[in-house]
């Protein structure tokens, strides 16, 4: 293996040493390098030895002196220097699978990649990982190491993702506990077939993980309307949440009474279904899992409610509007009439978004498209500003998941449309109240 230099940056190390685009770097300080990982961990030391490959075929060796830390200025046709690994699995949750036909083809990529897990926090299977990945893991101490589990029974993990491998890769997992590689683990939950008993294993077995064990983090599955043909799932009733919640907090006391952090977290998703109150930010420790939505919501009312302070009362109208996904508009609610305690000209309606898009059993914001929001909102008092949540649009760029853009949203509703973070109780406020931060 090896890889293609397709840049060098100007008065970089590289370009000192006269390294040439087009060459081919095949290894440092006699390591192969095969990707990213293998790059940036061999090229910290302050003296370093190159192995080259030219276009013609020619080899060579040459040494570079740098600070420690400094990036060598070599630039590769891909940042992971090589392919994104797809997944191999086929769970009968994937979401990927429930989605329609017709949209940008990025959208029905599945990602499996213990690279992007370092990188990115994205959560992998373990599935993918050959015993070099995983030895290489050990030897450069990754940390940490985000998994998605779903459960801890082999027999039952090979059916859920469809792949005869799956229930030997969880070995995979406790090689990473035993080196002290730090582990978050995730569980989608789905009713009848790894809840109940079969989450109590799960989270037994987890346990046995601490120290090396960080977070764990236990989803409801989402549900689309594109499901024909799948394995037959449904959603969450209310008192199967709040079942749910109680099991998994269970776990999370006994934890906090060992070693004083909770470890298991139910995610916000099953306190809204259970229609149960969010609990305190302090339950939620370092809000390790907030990207599976656990403590979101509890973050950005304790954000907003000391932001509070943070403004003074003024005389000016204010009206506007906020729309968002069906679960967490109550929440919204809540927090915009506390606002309205301190400033009484402040009226701010807010929408919560029918999924028709995806299906009514999809309410999260994240999931809303540009035309339903169009299609709810059109002819309906929306004042002088309309706010949406960021996590609506695509990453860095001003379009929904149906391809619709922001400009388009705006035109057709004939107001501003602005994004406000979704999980910044301070930022909101200010958009609320139209202040800059």
């Amino acid at each position: 293996m090896a890889v293609l230099i397709s840049g060098v940056e100007k008065k970089s190390p590289a370009a000192r040493a006269g390294i040439l685009p087009g060459e081919t770097l095949l290894a440092i300080d006699g390591h192969e390098i095969v990707d990213v990982l293998d790059y940036r961990f061999y090229m910290m030391n302050s003296r370093l030895s190159l192995s080259l490959r030219d276009e013609a075929g020619r080899e060579r060796q040459l040494t570079i002196h740098k600070e420690e830390y400094d990036d060598l200025g070599l630039l590769f046709e891909t940042y992971l220097m090589d392919q994104q690994r797809s997944c191999r699995n086929q769970c009968v949750f994937c979401f990927i699978d429930q989605m329609p036909p017709g949209m940008r083809e990025t959208l029905y990529f599945k990602d499996d990649d213990a690279r992007m897990s370092f990188l990115y926090g994205n959560y992998i299977t373990l599935t993918n990982l050959s015993r070099r990945d995983l030895d290489r893991i050990i030897q450069m101490k990754i940390s940490p190491i985000n998994i998605s589990v779903h459960t801890t029974n082999p027999v039952l993990r090979c059916e859920m993702m469809h792949n005869r491998f799956a229930g030997e890769a969880l070995g995979m997992m406790e090689e990473l506990a035993q080196a002290g590689i730090a582990i978050n683990a995730q569980l989608v939950l789905c009713p009848g077939l790894n809840d109940g008993e079969e989450l109590r294993r799960s989270l037994t077995d987890l346990a046995q993980l601490t120290p090396s064990l960080q977070t764990v983090s236990c989803v409801p599955v989402g549900l689309t309307r594109y499901r024909d043909g799948l394995y037959p799932l449904r959603p969450y009733t209310r008192e199967e949440a709040a079942a749910t919640i109680d099991l998994i907090d269970s776990f999370g006391d006994i934890q906090q009474e060992k070693t004083g952090e909770r470890l298991f977290y139910a995610a916000d998703e099953f306190y809204l279904k259970a229609e149960r109150p969010i609990p305190p930010a302090e339950f939620y420790g370092e809000f390790n899992q907030l990207e599976n939505g656990v403590g979101m919501l509890a973050l950005q009312r304790q954000q907003f409610l000391e932001a509070l302070s943070d403004f003074e009362p003024d005389d000016r109208s204010r009206t506007l509007s906020i729309a968002t996904g069906q679960a967490a508009a109550p929440f919204l609610q809540a927090l915009v009439d506390e606002a309205a305690k301190k400033w009484h000209n402040l009226k701010c309606s807010i929408y919560p978004i029918r999924n028709d898009f995806f299906g009514e059993n999809i309410t999260v914001a994240g999931l809303v498209t540009g035309q339903d929001l169009i299609a709810q909102l059109s002819g309906k008092p929306l004042g002088e500003r309309l706010l949406i949540p960021d996590v609506m649009l695509k990453f860095h760029e001003d379009v929904f998941l149906d391809d619709v853009s922001l400009e388009q949203v705006s035109e057709k509703l004939g107001v501003p449309v602005e994004t406000v973070s979704a999980d910044d109780g301070y930022l909101l406020l200010a958009a609320l109240l139209g202040e800059e931060c």
